[in-house]
C-alpha cells in the first residue's frame, strides 16, 4: 500500500506541474483501468486562501490559481487593502476576473474593537462579497451579532489551534457562536482544529450547520507539534473528509491555506491541489 501511494504521489505530482490535474487520477490507480463511477454533483468548490501567498503579489497569486484551475479566492488584505479605493477595488476584480476566478470571501481580519468590526464590514460591503472571515475580541462578539444582522453577511471566526488564546478548535468556536445569530459560525481550519487534538472529521459532522468555510491543509502531528505539510502527507484523513462534505451537503468553498516553504511554496501547492482533487475523484 506505501508503494503505491508513493507512485499516486510522484505521478499525481507530475501531472500538476504540468498544470493538468484530469490525468492525475488515471496515472495514480494501480492494476487494470475500470470502469469509472459516476461523479458526485458535489456542492462544495475548492478555492485558495490568499494568506498562502503572504509573500507574492496578486498576479503571481492568479496565475498560479489559473494554471491549477483553482477558481475560488479568500481576499487577504495584502493584495486589497482595507483603504482601498472603489477604482483600485474595480480593477482587482477585473484582474480576477481575466483569469476567470471569483473572490468569495475576505479575511481573515482580526478585530480589536468596534471600530475595526465597521471597517471590516464596510470593506466586505465595497468589495462585494457577503462572507467575513474574522478573528473578533471575544468581549465583541456581541457587536458582530449586531452587524450581520445589519448586513446580512455570514461570519465565519477562523481556528487558529493552540498558538492563540482564542478560537483554538471547532468546539470553542460552536460554543461562542451557538446562540448567536444563524450566519454567526466559523471558518474551520481543519489543521488548526488536528493540532488542538480534535478530530476535523467528527467536527465537521457534529458543527456543520455553523461551517460557512474550509481551510484545508495537512499537517506532521496532532499536537501544537504539528507543522504544516503537502496535503496527503500528513495526518489529515481526506478521503474521510471528502466522504463527510458530501453526506453533510457542504456548499461552502474548501480552500488550500499552504504553509510549508511559504518563501518557494509552489511545487508544494501543486502537489497539494492536485492529491486534494484525486481524492475528490476516488472517495
Amino acid at each position: 500500500m506505501e508503494n503505491n501511494r508513493r507512485a499516486f504521489l510522484k505521478q499525481g505530482l507530475a501531472g500538476a506541474l504540468l498544470l493538468s490535474t484530469a490525468p492525475l487520477v488515471k496515472a495514480g490507480i494501480p492494476g487494470p483501468v475500470k470502469a469509472k463511477k459516476p461523479k458526485p454533483n458535489d456542492t462544495f468548490k475548492l478555492g485558495m486562501a490568499g494568506y498562502t501567498f503572504v509573500n507574492f503579489n496578486l498576479d503571481t497569486t492568479l496565475d498560479v490559481m489559473d494554471k491549477l484551475d483553482v477558481r475560488y479566492l479568500c481576499i487577504k488584505d495584502f493584495h486589497l487593502p482595507l483603504n482601498s479605493t472603489d477604482e483600485q477595488i474595480k480593477a482587482f476584480h477585473a484582474k480576477l476576473a481575466a483569469k476567470n476566478i471569483t473572490g468569495y470571501a475576505v479575511g481573515p481580519i482580526y478585530m480589536k474593537s468596534e471600530a475595526e468590526i465597521d471597517r471590516a464590514f464596510e470593506y466586505a460591503k465595497r468589495v462585494g462579497v457577503k462572507l467575513i472571515v474574522g478573528v473578533p475580541n471575544v468581549e465583541l462578539l456581541p457587536y458582530v451579532d449586531k452587524k450581520v444582522k445589519e448586513y446580512d453577511f455570514h461570519y465565519a471566526i477562523h481556528l487558529h489551534g493552540p498558538d492563540i488564546k482564542i478560537y483554538p478548535d471547532a468546539t470553542d468556536a460552536w460554543n461562542h457562536t451557538k446562540d448567536l445569530d444563524p450566519r454567526i459560525g466559523m471558518c474551520l481550519d481543519i489543521g488548526h482544529d488536528l493540532r488542538n487534538g480534535c478530530d476535523p472529521v467528527a467536527d465537521l459532522k457534529k458543527y456543520h450547520t455553523r461551517v460557512f468555510d474550509m481551510h484545508i491543509k495537512d499537517v506532521t502531528d496532532s499536537s501544537k507539534a504539528g507543522r504544516g505539510i503537502q496535503i496527503g502527507r500528513g495526518k489529515i484523513d481526506f478521503p474521510a473528509l471528502i466522504r463527510m462534505m458530501r453526506k453533510i451537503k457542504y456548499s461552502g468553498k474548501c480552500s488550500l491555506e499552504y504553509e510549508k516553504d511559504m518563501k518557494d511554496p509552489f511545487l508544494g501547492i501543486a502537489e497539494s491541489i492536485g492529491y486534494f482533487k484525486a481524492v475528490v475523484d476516488m472517495a
